[in-house]
């Protein structure tokens, strides 16, 4: 497969990801261990079947360390940022989570080839300033609603180990992309002991918010991993990085759209200083 095609198929993970927060905020009152572990094992399913229509099922054998990089990586992002999405406004933790295409861009200097330049660095500077805006018009860091403060914390924190899983993901290019299929069951395994040990039951209310379970576990949380770890393994990682920044805006618009939050003026301005500076690193 060459770099250019492989870099078409990630773009489809950033087009199903811009549904993410819409259809997360459609689940109701699902705590977060139980969505993650309802959501993974029907992303898990989705890839059991392309395996058995291809190498089969052997291919979920791979080395531990490959399963620590892809559980670690799946598990912790989506439990942080399901978690954010229940502790925080959807708009706003959605944006704070969405530094990752930013940090992807940064981490990919480290890469065989790369180099930390001076537009990397101002890049950064514009995305955490596009972050305080957004806290700022909250009512500013000394104003802000403690009780959104949580979900802020684990936005930051998801961002983080998602866009190292992304670049990392590089270093494991001899990993079938059908052996996601496992990442995802395993990550649905230990999240469902995470909900019997720690939650109480809240399965979803209706059949519009099964509906939106099922939804993510196909597309944002199923078919966008394969095609995404298919980009990063073997296509243009800073243009994806990049192009990443398409899903905040296009969840944002889809957030505002149906009600789910209000236009305001720092979301915009917070989402033009992040875009801006994605931009920005990746300029030569």
């Amino acid at each position: 497969m060459s770099s250019v095609t492989a870099t078409r198929i990630g773009f489809l993970a950033i087009l199903l990801w811009a549904t993410l927060a819409f259809f997360t905020a459609a689940t109701g009152k699902v705590p977060p261990f139980l969505l993650t572990a309802l959501t993974f094992g029907i992303g898990g399913a989705v890839g059991l079947g392309a395996a058995l229509a291809g190498p089969g099922l052997g291919v979920l054998r791979q080395r531990p360390l490959a399963y620590l990089h892809g559980v670690g990586g799946l598990f912790g992002y989506h439990f942080l940022y399901f978690t954010a999405l229940k502790l925080a406004p959807a708009a706003e933790a959605g944006l704070i989570a969405y530094l990752w295409p930013l940090l992807i861009v940064l981490l990919s200097a480290f890469l065989p080839g790369g180099g930390l330049r001076r537009v990397h660095v101002i890049g950064a500077l514009m995305g955490f300033a596009g972050t305080v805006v957004l806290l700022a018009g909250k009512g500013g860091f000394s104003g802000i609603e403690m009780r959104f403060l949580p979900g802020y914390l684990a936005a930051f924190a998801c961002a983080f180990i998602w866009s190292s899983y992304s670049v990392a993901s590089r270093h494991f290019a001899d990993v079938p992309t059908q052996a996601v299929a496992g990442f995802c069951l395993a990550t649905a395994v230990l999240a469902a002991l995470c909900h019997i040990a720690w939650e109480e039951t809240v399965w979803p209310a209706s059949a519009g918010e099964w509906t939106a379970v099922v939804l993510l576990g196909i597309g944002p949380v199923g078919l966008a991993f394969y095609t995404w770890d298919i980009g990063m393994k073997r296509g243009d990682v800073r243009l994806l990085g990049v192009a990443s920044y398409a899903a905040p805006v296009l969840s944002t618009l889809l957030l505002v759209a149906t009600g789910f939050s209000a236009p305001s003026l720092s979301l915009a301005v917070a989402c033009a200083l992040i875009v801006g500076g994605a931009f920005v690193a990746t300029r030569r």
